[in-house]
């Protein structure tokens, strides 16, 4: 049973949804998927976790603390990341709320935080002019809003290749050759505006790029492509290579962020969850940090005067 893998259809099935809704959770990183041939399948391991991060955190024999209780569920959306999803999983948990995840890219996740559609974004931005991460877009889209932005990690990106690495990549210039395809992230994704930032310093054109169109929506998804054997290299983090046993060479290291947005309703709430971030407790339940460097996780980057 633990090696079956499932069609939208018949997970559809299982949770009670439409098979429309399937295809939306994995277009959003939110339940991982692989192709067989133009077919999704989703493996049973995937759908135990699914389920396990969108249960409701069981209130049984623990305190009920009234005061850090919202009236409305706290929305995150950005950039789908290990860390993040252990951050949700372990906030739930353990400040008993409910947390809800959306995997859009960093992208547009700002963009929702700026419409008021979500409560925290997750970001990797790079900007190109600037080379920084993160804060120039911050500082052009929040101006009157009250906003704190909290360091998460900092994450080796690079390219993630075979066991072996059989293909011999090392650098860009590889991406072009005839004899290779890649496999590319959404655009708007904090891993594209990293890639195609690099692609244009070392004047490649993404045209001569085998599979450059070819998107997946997370780093788990492009790093099965490579595990598949239907890609030779994508451009992603460590700890997915790590995950399905590739090998990953590194090219950068990028600042991720949680940009919280706070408002009359839900302030309490996320001072109790940047708290929480910036706690030993938390700091102590991370494991398996290949890739991640945690040495300024919960620091205040940047913020503006509260409401």
């Amino acid at each position: 049973m633990d090696g079956k893998a499932y069609t939208a259809d018949e997970v559809a099935q299982i949770f009670q949804i439409s098979k429309h809704t399937v295809y939306e959770l994995i277009k959003r990183g939110e339940l991982q998927a692989f192709k067989v041939g133009n077919k999704m399948r989703i493996e049973q391991a995937e759908i135990e976790r699914f389920k396990e991060n969108t249960k409701a955190p069981s209130k049984r024999n623990e305190p009920v603390q009234p005061d850090i209780l919202p009236t409305q569920p706290i929305r995150l959306s950005g950039s789908h990341d290990f860390l993040v999803e252990h951050f949700v999983k372990q906030s739930s948990k353990n400040l008993q709320l409910q947390l809800q995840p959306t995997y859009i890219g960093s992208l547009e996740g700002l963009m929702m935080l700026y419409r008021g559609q979500c409560d925290i974004a997750a970001i990797h931005l790079l900007d190109p002019k600037s080379q920084e991460y993160n804060l120039p877009f911050i500082n052009q889209l929040f101006i009157y809003e009250s906003i704190s932005v909290v360091r998460l990690a900092s994450r080796e990106q690079g390219f993630i290749v075979a066991k072996g690495n059989p293909k011999g990549i090392s650098d860009f210039n590889d991406l072009i050759r005839n004899d290779i395809t890649f496999v590319n992230r959404q655009k708007g994704a904090g891993t594209r505006f990293l890639l195609d930032s690099m692609l244009s310093n070392h004047r490649i054109d993404p045209g001569k790029i085998n599979g450059y169109e070819n998107e997946e929506w997370n780093h788990l998804s492009t790093a099965s492509a490579v595990s598949r054997g239907s890609a030779d290299v994508a451009f992603g983090i460590q700890s997915a290579a790590n995950h399905l046993g590739l090998d990953f060479i590194p090219i950068a290291k990028e600042q991720f962020d949680l940009v919280f947005r706070f408002t009359n309703e839900n302030k309490q709430t996320l001072k109790e969850l940047i708290n929480y971030l910036q706690s030993s407790s938390f700091k102590n339940s991370l494991t398996n940090l290949v890739g991640y460097d945690i040495g300024e996780l919960g620091k205040t980057t940047y913020k503006t005067e509260e409401i």
